[in-house]
């Protein structure tokens, strides 16, 4: 039983990789057009579809809008019922259907036109009335879904998919989409943790939190200091401006090998040019600074140098930054 299953299943990835190396072989200058159609759009993109074609054109408008492209799935029944209103002239059209044959296409698409909008059409029959209505026409090339009956949408929804994504990507590199314009998309949930947050947003600061010695500091101060603000602290000169920093691990390697370690100052002990950090840099570059150089925290340092705070990793992790 499960060797069947398992063949049964390789065969359906099998249909499904062939079907997206056809599109990946076939795809030609329709693209293109579509592409730049999409890019000079001064409204949005409206995709539509039907059924399971429904469901890979919400995906599309989805990730359009996601990518700085905006996108709206509007059903094509519920269109013929009011929410065509919500349909500008300005807008382009992607419409998403296997057979193109659609009763409710046929009827929708000519409307939008005698509207003055654009239209793309993704189908698998270039032959088909939304085709012949479309002005670009991406043709997916699926003739048989992975099913023995050739009945259930899966190589055409999956070919489908690829092909929006394949759009949606090609417009981010024409728009020179930027990572600072995706995280501006995405401000919640794991990506606005990761990508949103800046270091001034979750350092510590105040006497109470920020370590701080003097370079001339008697190591009994210094370690007073350390184990008040979690094992760490930062060394200044007197500009106030920070030279050096000195851990916990600083500590046991000196105490391995210095008989009176009480006799030294903290410039003896410190790290000289030590990590640190500015306030607007992002809070996952901190934490991948420290996971490069094996540290758990690092000073925060305004444009002089001047210690204004401190992030600590576990801070980042609690926070779902790491």
């Amino acid at each position: 039983m499960t060797e069947t299953l398992l063949r049964i299943a390789k065969q359906v990835l099998e249909r499904e990789k062939e079907g997206i190396q056809r599109l990946q072989e076939n795809l030609g200058p329709a693209f293109a057009e579509a592409v730049q159609l999409i890019k000079n759009c001064k409204g949005r993109v409206v995709v539509t579809g039907l059924g399971k074609s429904g469901i890979v054109a919400k995906k599309i408008a989805g990730t359009l809008t996601s990518l700085g492209t905006p996108a709206i799935y509007v059903h094509p029944t519920e269109s013929l019922h009011g929410d065509l209103g919500i349909v500008s002239p300005e807008d382009v059209v992607l419409a998403v259907s296997k057979s193109g044959q659609s009763d409710e296409f046929q009827v929708l698409i000519p409307l939008l036109k005698r509207r003055g909008l654009r239209i793309i059409a993704i189908t698998a029959d270039p032959h088909s009335e939304l085709a012949r209505q479309a002005d670009v026409v991406l043709d997916i090339g699926v003739k048989e879904e992975a099913d023995p009956l050739n009945l259930v949408p899966t190589v055409s929804t999956t070919v489908s998919m690829a092909l929006g994504d394949a759009l949606a990507i090609a417009l981010l590199y024409e728009k020179d989409f930027r990572l600072e314009d995706f995280i501006s998309h995405h401000p919640g949930g794991s990506i606005g943790k990761k990508y949103w947050y800046r270091v001034r947003d979750m350092m510590l600061t105040g006497d109470e939190h920020l370590p701080v010695v003097p370079e001339d500091a008697p190591m009994r101060d210094v370690i007073l200091e350390m184990t008040a603000k979690r094992g760490i602290t930062s060394v200044v000169d007197q500009e106030n401006r920070v030279v050096g920093v000195i851990t916990d691990g600083d500590l046991r390697r000196l105490l391995q090998r210095e008989p009176d370690p009480f006799r030294l100052k903290a410039r003896d002990v410190m790290t000289q040019n030590p990590k640190i950090i500015g306030p607007e840099e992002l809070a996952a570059t901190a934490a991948r600074k420290m996971e490069q150089y094996g540290i758990t925290a690092l000073i925060v340092v305004d444009d002089e140098r001047h210690p204004i705070g401190i992030i600590h990793l576990h801070d980042l992790m609690r926070a779902g930054v790491v």
